[in-house]
């Protein structure tokens, strides 16, 4: 098989190579370079490319550097400033993966191999002929959360060849195939910024714009911050204020108002009902027959390893989810990531919406192939897929 391997100089993608190699496939890999030439956000690349350049001659593999820069600020640089200036909170990773990484270069370079693999936590498993994302085998890494803004076409050309393996088992097979990158730290943070502080990031194109921060159980002015722009629903870290701890549990874009609740158990900071809009199902609706308005689910609002469960509720072409439990720091703009009652389908993701409708930033174009819309998804609303995968 002829596989596009997209390789970031991290251990995750070498062992991807490796894998594939011992398989006997042929290889052929490709760098995403992204950022400006400006220097700003380039993601420690020549130090990546390096490391890249090493893997692909330890087995005598061509590789591509391939540039994307301006792709990567019209469409996620762009889309992280314009939804962090309307006061939501953006989710550029996913963004990322959905536009750039499956999307122009699916468009471009991709389309020309059987399939393209990647250093994702995640699985695909087909039932009935159908694919689907699946999560991976270490909870603490699985990156679905990441990918659930694809579309099954995009799903149906790619391969996670990790997604049986714990991070341990990969440290382990880089170790054993001597890799020069075996022992490298995983990156953290937004790809985009590179070393750059995200607060720095954001003023450089925001600027600073002081307002008050608020007390919401007494109405009390009690500090000052920068700009609403540099806080997100939920966070704690950063306030810079005493007798904390402090949350920021609510945002006045309009007067540039940051509400701050006070101690960790405060029920300001939890919320039960969840709204969506922008629905994206990857394989299948997750409602059992077309009649049907609401079905059971777990779900993730960030990062985590910890599931939710509760029930999504059907609201036109919109959604909402009732969780069982309290979940923290529910930020519009975010994304809620929707999972089967068994914790292994990826279903797809809504974002999560504000109080007034969210403004579009782009009219979808005629040649955008990555844009997902349910129409192209051919399985899209077919009945009894939850009782045939839980």
């Amino acid at each position: 098989m002829r596989i596009a391997v997209l390789i970031s100089g991290g251990v995750d993608s070498a062992v991807v190579v490796h894998k594939l190699h011992e398989e006997g496939h042929e290889l052929h890999l490709f760098y995403i370079r992204i950022g400006m030439d400006n220097g700003e956000g380039d993601c420690s690349a020549d130090e990546d490319i390096e490391m890249c350049q090493l893997i692909a001659r330890k087995y005598s593999l061509p590789l591509n550097v391939v540039s994307l820069h301006e792709e990567y600020w019209d469409h996620v640089m762009e889309y992280a400033l314009n939804t962090v200036k309307e006061g939501l909170t953006p989710h550029p990773d996913m963004m990322c993966n959905k536009i750039i990484k499956f999307g122009f270069f699916e468009q471009r370079w991709g389309k020309d191999f059987d399939k393209t693999a990647t250093g994702h936590y995640a699985s695909i498993v087909e039932r009935d002929g159908i694919l689907y994302l699946a999560t991976a085998k270490d909870p603490v890494k699985d990156q679905t959360d990441f990918l659930a803004q694809i579309s099954y076409e995009q799903l149906s050309h790619i391969m996670f060849p990790l997604g049986n393996l714990d991070k341990s088992e990969v440290r382990e097979i880089a170790r054993k195939a001597a890799l020069p990158n075996a022992s490298r730290k995983d990156s953290q943070g937004i790809c985009f910024l590179g070393k750059i502080d995200y607060n720095d990031f954001i003023e450089r194109h925001l600027g600073q714009k002081e307002g008050p921060i608020i007390d919401i159980a007494t109405g009390k002015k009690i500090g000052v911050h920068k700009g609403y722009w540099f806080y997100t629903i939920g966070q704690r870290k950063g306030l810079g204020m005493s007798g904390g701890p402090w949350f920021v549990v609510k945002k006045n874009v309009r007067d540039n108002v940051v509400y701050v609740s006070n101690g960790y158990d405060t029920r300001l900071q939890y919320g039960r009902e969840i709204p969506l809009e922008e629905i994206n199902w990857i394989s299948r609706s997750p409602f059992c027959s077309t009649s049907a308005e609401s079905t059971r689910i777990c779900f993730k609002t960030r990062h985590s390893p910890e599931f939710y469960s509760g029930i999504l509720i059907k609201e036109g072409n919109s959604a909402r989810i009732v969780s069982d439990s309290d979940v923290q720091g529910i930020a519009p703009g975010q994304f809620a990531i929707i999972y089967t009652p068994d914790r292994i389908i990826c279903l797809g993701s809504g974002m999560i919406s504000a109080a007034q409708p969210r403004k579009k930033h782009r009219k979808p174009q005629k040649n955008d192939n990555y844009m997902n819309e349910n129409r192209e998804n051919p399985h899209h609303g077919s009945p009894d897929m939850l009782q045939s995968l839980s």
